[in-house]
């Protein structure tokens, strides 16, 4: 036998083999990747059937990941006495400061607010305008980590108060650090199978119109100094009557998270 012709016949069988099951595989691949846009059509389809609209999606975020971090703890020491401010540390985490003279504002507008943090409050920059309350005269801000808001965490907030001149009396400061993303990336979901869960959950409901969406993080593990935060996705929603909803969906299980708010009231109020 001539090994040398056979073994080139071999090489040349294993080689269409290979190029026939490459064949087969992109076949397998195509027709998922149609069952995905089918898919997706139809839940555009079914959102339409309802006159649900949407804005313009975020791009989608191929991976993302937990993390974790742990709460910042303060000394009185660490704010030498000045002529602008007393502070009071609560607990070690929680930063009370009340002005000796208030702090005019031009106004109660956001610009007018973020200026303020920035020049009052320790590392204000870290922090997102999120609510303002003309009613109740407070601003609300949460922490951003990565660039992304951290939703209703008690250990990563400003609170800043106003009379009825619109000068600023006092806030409220809580800080996270020594932030750490955990090594494993897990796939996220897109921002159209974040509105396909809503809307299996029945919480879009006719002529709703979803007005934005952001990536950010929401508490999953909250330890009394460290805390894990799983990657989440904001919804806001306008619906037929004008109302404005808020969901948040869990970014890497694709679950309706229930954020208690009540926890981040009682933590104020003690």
């Amino acid at each position: 036998m001539d090994w040398s012709k056979s073994k080139s016949i071999f090489i040349f069988v294993f080689l269409i083999l290979n190029v026939f099951l490459y064949t087969q595989y992109l076949g397998v691949y195509t027709q998922g990747q149609q069952v995905g846009v089918l898919g997706e059509k139809t839940i555009e389809a079914e959102l339409k059937d309802d006159n649900i609209t949407y804005i313009e999606l975020p791009n989608t975020i191929k991976s993302v990941s937990y993390i974790s971090g742990k709460v910042r703890r303060f000394n009185e020491t660490d704010f030498p006495e000045n002529n602008i401010m007393d502070i009071e540390i609560e607990d070690h985490h929680l930063i009370k400061a009340t002005f000796k003279v208030p702090i005019e504002l031009p106004n109660t507008q956001n610009q007018a607010l973020v200026d303020f943090m920035n020049y009052y409050v320790d590392e204000g920059d870290r922090y997102v305008l999120w609510e303002v309350n003309e009613e109740s005269k407070y601003a609300l801000f949460f922490q951003q980590i990565n660039d992304r808001t951290l939703y209703y965490n008690v250990s990563g907030f400003v609170k800043i108060y106003w009379n009825e001149d619109e000068e600023v009396y006092k806030y409220e400061q809580t800080m996270l650090e020594k932030i750490e993303e955990l090594e494993q990336e897990e796939i996220a979901f897109s921002p159209i199978q974040v509105i396909r869960a809503l809307y299996l959950k029945n919480l879009l409901s006719s002529n709703s119109h979803v007005t934005s969406m952001s990536l950010g993080y929401s508490t999953l593990v909250q330890l009394t100094q460290t805390q894990v935060f799983a990657p989440t996705w904001e919804v806001r929603v306008r619906t037929e009557d004008g109302e404005n909803e808020e969901y948040f969906v869990n970014a890497v299980e694709g679950k309706v998270i229930d954020i208690q708010l009540s926890s981040m009231e009682k933590e104020e109020e003690e």
